[in-house]
């Protein structure tokens, strides 16, 4: 796993060197003031270094508010650096096209002043929109393998951390518990990447207040965790009363649970090689949503999936759509429904451009219903 995660940060700090270097340059351009030139170049270096710092393991090593300021500062100005990157882009095309003078982009007050207004307005938009969660509910015909309404809360991607705090949680939690359930499923990643935040703000303690049965599978960044934890993402679950489901299968009444471990690890069981009872209900929590007809195959009746955040902001949407069969939202496949959540919380900044922050209500109704989903 080493390995792997060295060739993906270098991957993605060669992205990042070509996407800021390009967006430092038009920025230096743009006001016709030397100060404010170097105001703004010095605060993107300040948050490119910030985030690539937040990546690494260092940040546990600094004083815990500090690591929280700079994990914040760093993931927010990283996303504001990226919209600049395509309102620049857009600007240069269009610059080539001659449709756009060059004294726009250039030397400019009006348009360094309507760049800031727009910026500004775009991300206390974004900022409001993560922090309002959706209700998206699913009506389930189980064809009597269940012999009364069952109804089970979903989330996945929490990513609880030095972003998503205690304050944070202890209100997702009275939000779900004001929902009701007979049970919830948490479909990975609840943890961030490090424990650290979670241990300092007794994290566990706020899930313990959940007034309802709570199952749930691993993630990938359940596995970044505890490659430097060993140890503490199982322990932790434990002490927050969470039925950890590492390719195993529980009973819950008339519905099986199965949880998956996650793709990261290359030895995992097969879907087909749980074992449902023949008459319950069959849920399987797998966090990547890959192969999705390997739950069809094997008999399952819902797959509840997360992972994908269907991108986070747009256009990274446009790119999870067109790698994932599903990268959000329902599908059915036969007998076989699926749910891929964008997540309740949220990976690095908090922002959601074009995509919502959920939890899902799933209605399993013993007779025959039309199946039906909604987002309220």
């Amino acid at each position: 796993m080493g390995c792997n995660q060295d060739w993906k940060m270098a991957v993605i700090l060669l992205l990042l060197l070509l996407l800021t270097g390009y967006t430092g340059w038009h920025l230096w351009m743009l006001p016709p003031v030397a100060w404010m030139r170097w105001t703004l170049v010095g605060v993107e270096a300040a948050c490119v270094a910030m985030a690539v710092f937040s990546l690494t393991r260092y940040l546990d090593r600094v004083p815990y508010g500090l690591a929280v300021a700079v994990y914040n500062a760093g993931n927010k100005g990283l996303v504001v650096i990226f919209y600049l990157f395509l309102f620049f882009l857009a600007a240069d095309l269009l610059r080539l096209l001659h449709v756009l003078p060059t004294a726009w982009i250039r030397d400019s007050w009006v348009s360094t002043g309507v760049l800031s207004a727009a910026m500004a307005l775009l991300f206390v938009y974004a900022s409001l929109h993560y922090e309002h969660k959706r209700r998206v509910e699913l009506t389930i015909d189980t064809h009597g393998k269940v012999d009364h309404p069952v109804k089970v809360l979903a989330v996945s991607d929490l990513h609880l951390g030095y972003h998503n705090r205690r304050a944070d949680l202890d209100r997702w939690v009275a939000m779900l518990n004001h929902e009701g359930g007979d049970m919830l499923l948490m479909a990975g990643d609840l943890i961030d990447r490090s424990m650290r935040p979670l241990l300092h703000e007794d994290m566990a303690e706020g899930l313990g207040g959940l007034q309802m049965p709570v199952y749930a599978c691993l993630g990938n960044h359940e596995y970044y965790a505890a490659y430097y934890s060993p140890g503490e993402v199982e322990q932790f679950y434990s002490e927050a009363g969470i039925t950890l489901l590492r390719d195993t299968v529980v009973n819950a009444g008339d519905v099986d649970i199965a949880g998956r471990d996650d793709r990261t690890n290359s030895r995992r069981k097969g879907i087909d090689e749980f074992v449902f009872r023949p008459a319950a209900f069959a849920v399987l929590l797998d966090h990547q949503p890959y192969h999705l007809e390997e739950a069809g195959q094997a008999g399952v009746d819902l797959q509840i999936s997360g992972h994908t955040h269907r991108g986070q902001i747009w256009p990274l949407s446009w790119i999870t759509d067109a790698l994932y069969e599903c990268s959000w939202g329902e599908l059915r496949k036969g007998a076989t429904t699926y749910y891929v959540s964008s997540g309740l919380g949220i990976w690095g900044a908090k922002y959601r451009i074009g995509t919502q922050s959920e939890y899902v209500v799933i209605n399993l109704m013993p007779g025959t219903v039309e199946t039906t989903g909604a987002a309220q």
